[in-house]
């Protein structure tokens, strides 16, 4: 390990003398022996010290203090000073300068060796911890996010450029400023208290101009001293820019929603036109099954698959020769099996339309049954979408107690009986409790 260097600065030449061989004793060297504070610059730019050992009292228009004072502001080199003259106003003088060591002559030599060997660890201490605040506060400049540092009385002692950006308080006017007043929230935070929750938050920032910007927050207290609060980090950024973005996307998904619910319409209108019975059949079931799905508390995605699925649940009919359709008497076998393709011809029409939901999956297997007697694929239990057994029963309700081209209305009471007799076998036994429980409590009503 290098030797220490020291500049002794002594205007007594004996004493100085003296001084120079102790201190080349104790090993370090000495760069230069000056007699007063003007030599001090002009020695120090030619073989910079670490130390320097100075005597208050010099002769010339610069004394000891003054010197002392310039070397560590302006070069960071440590003083420790050695005098004759302890008197409280020099005392007073040399604190300010916040020197490492202070010697009264006379003194012993141990005393002085540990004298020179603290003052240059507290300087080395000093250096590095002077080092890592430059960094940090490199770091902290430098960062997008804007970081205001309060002290304990909730005065501000940092602000990077990041927050003065988006305050609009420069850094001179926001020294020492209390944190409310330059971090100026609309909603009501006590930001001095550190009461404020340390999570993730969105709230208002209202700058020096008055302007009103979104900002996403963060508070964090400083390390506790002597179990007193030391003061609070506040790290923010400003979010108009992705707010701006999200109300776009919101704008967006909102014009995808209706142009869907407008393309449902269509289809729907178009099934009326051709077949007015399915048409209102499909609006009622729609509203049954909605009104099913929220008495079960399933997710609002779910509730929407499920309406918007409805509503045209039955647009394969239009594969279906009309006269098959409005028919006043049974049907043939193979009428019948004609009428059992429409969940597949459904499926076929609405397998490329990319809906967010399966509105496809859900039309193809509405008549299928959980003990697998449904079409057109026998599908069982635990193989059919819950929104299809959720339609599935709707669709059964309705058409019971509504009036048919070949039959007459058989009545609510009994389409109710109907899905509770075969709960569990025919139908998905939650979407029947649900069903019974509208009805009966009076919700929900068909128009």
């Amino acid at each position: 390990m290098a030797k220490a260097r020291i500049l002794v600065v002594e205007d007594e030449a004996l004493v100085a003398r003296d001084l120079v061989n102790t201190i080349k004793s104790f090993g370090y060297e000495v760069t230069d022996l000056v007699q007063n504070g003007e030599s001090v610059v002009q020695s120090i730019q030619k073989n910079q010290p670490d130390l320097a050992i100075m005597d208050i009292v010099l002769k010339g228009r610069v004394d000891g203090i003054e010197a002392a004072a310039l070397l560590w502001e302006k070069y960071s080199i440590p003083v420790v000073y050695i005098t004759s003259f302890a008197d409280d106003l020099t005392l007073e003088r040399a604190k300010l300068t916040e020197p490492f060591g202070y010697l009264i002559k006379p003194y012993e030599e141990r005393e002085l060796e540990l004298t020179i060997e603290i003052a240059l660890y507290k300087a080395r201490m000093q250096q590095l911890l002077k080092k890592r605040e430059e960094w940090l506060a490199t770091i902290l400049q430098g960062i997008e996010d804007g970081i205001i540092v309060s002290n304990e009385e909730g005065k501000i002692s940092f602000i990077n450029p990041s927050a003065q950006k988006i305050t609009g308080w420069k850094e001179k006017e926001a020294i020492a400023q209390p944190v409310s007043l330059v971090f100026n929230l609309k909603e009501k935070i006590d930001l001095e208290s550190g009461t404020i929750a340390q999570n993730l938050q969105e709230v208002c920032l209202k700058t020096k101009r008055s302007l009103e910007i979104p900002v996403e927050l963060t508070i964090d207290p400083l390390p506790e001293e002597k179990g007193h609060r030391s003061g609070q980090v506040i790290v923010f950024r400003d979010i108009s820019t992705r707010r701006q973005a999200e109300y776009e996307l919101q704008e967006s998904w909102d014009r995808l929603q209706r142009a869907l619910k407008g393309t449902i319409q269509a289809i729907s209108t178009t099934i009326e036109m051709r077949d007015p019975y399915t048409a209102g059949h499909q609006r009622r079931v729609a509203q049954l099954a909605e009104a099913m799905a929220r008495e079960m508390n399933l997710p609002e995605i779910k509730i929407e698959a499920i309406k918007f699925a409805a509503q045209i649940h039955d647009i394969g009919k239009i594969y279906i020769p009309a006269e098959i359709l409005s028919k006043p008497t049974k049907l043939t076998e193979l009428e019948y099996t004609i009428i059992k393709n429409h969940p597949q011809a459904g499926y076929e029409i609405l397998k490329n339309i990319e809906f967010p939901w399966p509105i496809a999956s859900i039309v193809l297997q509405h008549h299928e049954r959980l003990n697998g007697s449904g079409y057109p694929a026998g599908l069982k239990d635990g193989e059919i979408l819950l929104e299809a057994l959720i339609l599935s029963v709707a669709d059964v309700v309705e058409a019971m107690s509504s009036h048919r081209p070949y039959r007459p209305s058989f009545g609510l009471d009994k389409a109710l009986d109907e899905i509770n007799l075969n709960s569990g076998i025919l139908y998905e036994p939650q979407a029947v409790a649900a069903c019974q429980r509208i009805f009966k409590n009076g919700t929900f009503s068909f128009d």
